[in-house]
């Protein structure tokens, strides 16, 4: 599986301007549901669907990077987006930082195998140095889409 396969372009956020994981978390679906891959009455659900999995433990993975995600009904296919917070936002994430790169990732109930693929994929690419430097230096939609491109063609070194 592609990070183009289940990134929505137009959701993309190169400006994340929430400063809190719950209104990053709403900030994204929202951008998600603007786009057209979340319906309108179904945004709180999935946004308290990934709060109530943040609870588990969080998805911030350290290196200024959070993998936010959920199974949900809403969906019939792996959807997701990534947005990019320049202040930071306070993620609980393993390494106790703030994170910089959120990569949020919502599947179908019944397509378990396709959740995992998709965030292997992302994680796989969110491990690298390199991307995640390119990522946060990206100032518009277009540049993130280009490094996904990118990262699609062929898995950055290191």
């Amino acid at each position: 599986m592609k990070l183009s396969d289940f990134v929505v372009p137009d959701a993309i956020i190169p400006r994340l301007k929430a400063s809190t994981k719950e209104a990053a978390v709403r900030e994204i679906i929202e951008s998600l549901q603007a786009a057209g891959s979340i319906p309108a009455k179904e945004v709180n659900s999935v946004v308290q669907a990934i709060m109530r999995r943040e609870e588990l433990g969080s998805t911030g993975i350290g290196h200024g990077v959070a993998l936010p995600h959920t199974r949900h009904s809403a969906v019939k296919r792996p959807v997701g987006t990534v947005a990019i917070s320049e202040e930071g936002v306070e993620f609980d994430a393993i390494d106790g930082e703030p994170v910089y790169i959120i990569f949020l990732v919502v599947s179908p109930v019944d397509r378990p195998g396709d959740h995992l693929r998709a965030l292997d994929r992302a994680s796989r690419q969110l491990r690298n140095e390199m991307f995640r430097r390119f990522l946060r230096q990206a100032k518009s939609k277009e540049e993130i889409l280009e490094l996904i491109e990118e990262a699609d063609e062929q898995e950055f070194p290191g």
